[in-house]
């Protein structure tokens, strides 16, 4: 942690990740949650005829699992909001898929000696490795209450 000072949570080049499986069960459950009634995401028969062959996982499945790594990596020692998040959806994930999910921060500043806003790069990958949806996010991390 040589970048990191004495008042600062985050550090850049700091990575964190984690694995997420997903199933059939699970992706037609969220986007039911989530009001996205799109086929591509409840209809195993829709879906056969369509460009990806089965069930793909929605992007808002996809997106809360990527900012509530950011939530559960920062606050775990420390308070943290999210300030702004940005996703970009490159490759569709199938509801079968297993996936590594990861940020890294690519930048900080302090906010006074309350408070330390990080700029964080991710992404969702696919089992090869290839980046399936692509984001950048800023949080505000400050000493836990």
């Amino acid at each position: 942690m040589t970048n990191q000072t004495a008042t600062a949570w985050a550090y850049v080049g700091e990575k964190f990740s984690k694995h997420h499986v997903f199933n059939e069960d699970q992706v037609r459950a969220f986007a039911t949650e989530a009001g996205d009634t799109n086929p591509l995401h409840h209809d195993a028969a829709v879906a056969a005829r369509s460009r990806y062959g089965r069930l793909i996982v929605s992007g808002t499945h996809t997106s809360a699992l990527l900012l509530g790594l950011t939530a559960a990596h920062f606050s775990k020692n420390f308070s943290v909001v999210g300030m702004s998040f940005s996703v970009e959806f490159r490759k569709a994930v199938l509801a079968s898929a297993a996936v590594r999910i990861e940020w890294e921060v690519v930048a900080t500043s302090m906010k006074g000696d309350a408070a330390q806003q990080v700029e964080l790069r991710g992404g969702l990958y696919d089992e090869g490795g290839q980046l399936c949806v692509q984001a950048t996010g800023l949080v505000k991390v400050s000493a836990a209450t």
